[in-house]
């Protein structure tokens, strides 16, 4: 073994400048371009972005301090490492939309004082649709008003000031306003404080992190939309600019009619929820809420019975973690009680060779895009068995990425082929079909319960946990895959689902109001498997965040075997059923 002498024989070690000195009164600011700035110590993370950004462009909405999301009003004490987070990130996004919404809270509480404010659900151009009770509808000229105030609150750039209070302190705040929503989320409350945001004398809680000011809010609009109102913001796509509302008649059905189920099993926000899951009820709730999803399905079967035999093709699309899969074999069984004779058709044999396959922007294979099917053979194959012909059935071999040929068949006379996949609301995919002969559903979790009426339990966040859970129990992948793998996924959803989903004849919302409090004990731990500065960790940690406001259910036992649900935590009596 060779030893390093100089290592080993202090004599020998070569003078080393150290002298003493007073303490540095500075800090400086690592950014990920390889600038440093440096500043007084106590400066925000504000200030020094100002100098290091002072385009700011794209916006910025917030920061990771050494891999941890910190707001721009963190203090700098000593030396950090720090990312910009901007209105281009998701994260970002977040942040302008829950600000926005309390600007928004702001505003009407100062020109309308005893209005309330009820935050329904997001709409795919970029809003919030929302409601308003204790004051007679908006006319154009409140509409107006409240524009021009929330405006001025930017102009004069406000700050939105934060706060850590004591439960009692905001459950007193709470009952000051009549906020009884708020009060019954509380309840569920596991910390012994509660942080608020105010702007000017409107205090209110706000599920997530904050801007430091209004004057950040430069892009938003407020406008009539059906019955209700939207409050528009900017997509993290086109940042510098507001998207032109567009009519989603069908989904505000959709959202419409989960109101309706809400108030029919009297469960209007997450803390009432959490009220029932402590009692026998919630054995009720669950089997109201997949009652009411087997009369829906039972619904659309009879359609599509009734359409005089000229329907031959169902396709049935939707996002990620919709519960596509259950759903067409729980529509299978109704339309067979309905005398009908049934094919399942399976776009995944319709993919192209490998070396085929579209490439994305990071150079990966697109599986997501529409032209990652062959359009053509899928089109002459399904011509041949809707008029009766031989046809020899493609299939994709996932391993070699190569398709094989499986076996030569014919359809009897009206037979009706359930086609399920992603892009099954698309024109293009059925373009040689004739579209009279098309029946169309478009499935999606659109999750309605609230946390609170100015606090959203976001739908995407909802699949998302679900493909979490499925993901690890049956595809051995963990909860970082899954998250990591998450943005490529809602990139192919907005490209190739959602622009379609006006198509569908019929809307089928997957979602269940128990299902979070189903989820949450299952969840929790593969999040908190995600270590700090590991990918994926910010997202885990915002989603335990949310979590964290959901009681669990007791008992997983209560869900029937063939529950939408059954398809992510397992045991679906329909897992290998094939119509």
């Amino acid at each position: 073994m060779i030893f390093n002498d100089n290592l080993t024989r202090p004599d020998k070690i070569a003078a080393i400048p150290i002298t003493e000195t007073a303490p540095r009164k500075t800090a400086q600011v690592f950014l990920p371009n390889g600038r440093v700035f440096e500043g007084p110590k106590g400066a925000t993370i504000e200030d020094f972005f100002k100098a290091a950004y002072p385009e700011n462009n794209p916006p910025l909405m917030a920061c990771l301090v050494n891999k941890q999301m910190r707001e721009l009003t963190y203090h700098v004490y000593t030396d950090l490492n720090v990312e910009p987070i901007t209105l281009a990130h998701s994260d970002g996004l977040r942040i302008y939309r829950r600000s926005l919404s309390l600007l928004l809270l702001t505003a009407a509480e100062e020109l309308f004082p005893d209005i309330r404010i009820i935050i329904d659900y997001g709409l795919n151009f970029g809003a919030f649709y929302f409601e308003i009770s204790n004051h007679p509808p908006l006319t154009k000229e409140n509409l107006q008003a409240l524009r021009q105030r929330m405006r001025a609150l930017v102009k004069a750039d406000i700050p939105i000031k934060k706060e850590r209070v004591s439960l009692p302190e905001a459950e007193a705040h709470f009952q000051t306003k009549s906020w009884d929503d708020k009060l019954r989320l509380l309840k569920t409350r596991r910390k012994s404080y509660l942080t608020l945001y105010t702007i000017n004398h409107t205090k209110d809680y706000m599920q997530g992190y904050m801007l430091p000011s209004a004057g950040y809010m430069q892009l938003f609009d407020v406008n009539r939309y059906g019955d209700g109102y939207i409050l528009q913001y900017p997509r993290s796509g086109s940042y510098h600019k507001l998207r032109p509302p567009v009519e989603y008649p069908k989904l505000v059905s959709v959202f419409n009619q989960a109101r309706e189920w809400m108030e029919a099993l009297e469960v209007y926000d997450v803390g009432k929820l959490n009220a029932i899951v402590k009692t026998d009820k919630i054995r009720e709730l669950i089997l109201v809420s997949e009652a009411l999803h087997e009369q829906h399905t039972a619904q659309i079967a009879t359609l599509i019975a009734s359409l005089d035999n000229r329907i031959r093709m169902v396709t049935i699309a939707g996002p990620s973690s919709s519960g596509k899969t259950t759903f067409s074999k729980r529509l299978a069984i109704q339309l067979r009680s309905n005398g009908l004779r049934l094919m399942t058709i399976s776009l995944d044999n319709f993919i192209v060779n490998r070396q085929d396959t579209p490439r994305d922007a990071d150079g990966d294979y697109d599986y997501e895009s529409l032209y990652a099917l062959d359009l053509d053979l899928f089109n002459a194959v399904m011509l041949k068995l809707i008029n009766g012909q031989a046809v020899t059935l493609p299939m994709y071999n996932f391993y070699t990425g190569q398709r094989e040929w499986g076996d030569t068949m014919t359809a009897p006379a009206e037979t009706i082929f359930i086609i399920e996949g992603i892009h099954g609301l698309n024109p293009k995919l059925v373009a040689q079909i004739p579209p009279e002969q098309i029946f169309r559903v478009y499935v999606s979790a659109l999750t309605q319960l609230n946390l609170d009426n100015h606090n959203r339990v976001p739908t995407t966040d909802t699949r998302l946990l679900r493909r979490i859970v499925r993901d690890a129990a049956h595809r051995g992948y963990t909860a970082t895959d899954t998250i990591t793998r998450w943005p490529k996924v809602r990139q192919g959803e907005h490209t190739w689902i959602f622009p379609y989903q006006e198509n569908a004849d019929v809307l089928f919302n997957s979602a269940l109001l128990y299902e979070l409090v189903l989820l949450k004990p299952m969840a929790e731990p593969l999040l908190q498997q995600i270590e700090p500065g590991k990918p994926g960790h910010q997202e885990a940690k915002r989603l335990l965040s949310f979590l964290q406001w959901f009681d669990p259910l007791p008992n997983a036992n209560f869900i029937p075997d063939n529950s939408i649900l059954r398809e992510f935590i397992g045991g679906s009596i329909l897992r290998d059923y094939t119509p």
